[in-house]
């Protein structure tokens, strides 16, 4: 199987950037399934149903979220109308949308796992850990699942790498976003399972993680009050992301980085 990740996309010039350049890159990678993390979509903070709906026109497959999915409450009555939308597994009970999902093309079943690290992150979250094995328990790699791929957003590489080895030869991938800065550690573990801490951002890296310069240094700054509103960079944005390819068993036998656009040097070139 052929997967295809973009990483957090972040307002305006991230929406650009994707639908710019994702043609190009299906068109190279050729990829059973796209997934897309879009909680960060909307000016930088949540994700609204037009985008949700623009990206799946576009081609997406899947939409991940992370600890910015509901910042836009107007999401939660798409969520309950179709399964490509996703929001972190381990969040309470009680919350709508749901962190898994199946999804089938051409005969292949890829089961998607959106998880959200606790290091650093909001407290209240349920073990990340115990999330993802209670999935695994019910759909096990292998037979009729062919892959496996987890979106694990989190602050703490080390927690988003302790989860990969943990689940090693039990997941196709794990892929990690948050930190909008990608990560040059992509490699496949001893079990099988491809691993990157970060896909990056989708968005202007001419910014302090996509947001423009001044906004952020205000917060940096104690006697300079706050923005109200932090302003998302508007330059041109740089598509980050990963291309993961799996065999037979579900083990990834392959994963590439991409770096598409101004800004940072090019893992790929289009």
């Amino acid at each position: 199987m052929r997967i295809l990740f973009l990483g957090d996309v972040f307002g305006r010039s991230g929406r650009d950037a994707v639908a710019k350049h994702l043609p190009t890159l299906k068109q190279k990678y050729k990829p059973d399934f796209t997934i897309l993390n879009g909680e960060n979509a909307a000016h930088g903070f949540g994700l609204l149903p037009d985008m949700a709906k623009d990206f799946l026109s576009m081609g997406i497959d899947i939409i991940t979220g992370g600890n910015h999915s509901f910042d836009k409450n107007e999401i939660i009555s798409l969520m309950s109308q179709t399964d490509k939308i996703l929001r972190p597994i381990n969040y309470p009970k009680a919350v709508p949308g749901k962190g898994v999902g199946l999804y089938t093309s051409n005969g292949k079943t890829l089961l998607v796992i959106n998880a959200m690290g606790r290091l650093f992150m909001e407290p209240f979250l349920d073990c990340p850990f115990m999330a993802v094995e209670d999935v695994l328990k019910r759909y096990p790699l292998g037979g009729s699942i062919s892959a496996i791929f987890v979106d694990m957003h989190g602050e703490a590489t080390s927690e988003k790498m302790a989860l990969a080895k943990y689940f090693d030869g039990k997941i196709t991938a794990v892929v990690g976003t948050h930190t909008h800065i990608p990560t040059a550690d992509a490699h496949i573990m001893k079990g099988g399972t491809a691993y990157l801490s970060d896909a990056g951002m989708c968005g202007d890296y001419d910014s302090v993680i996509g947001l423009k310069p001044e906004t952020a240094l205000a917060s940096f700054f104690k006697k300079i009050p706050k923005p109200k509103q932090k302003e998302p960079a508007s330059g041109e944005g740089t598509v980050c992301g990963v291309f993961i390819e799996s065999g037979p068993n579900g083990h990834a036998i392959a994963i590439e980085p991409i770096r598409v656009g101004p800004v940072l040097m090019n893992e790929c070139r289009d």
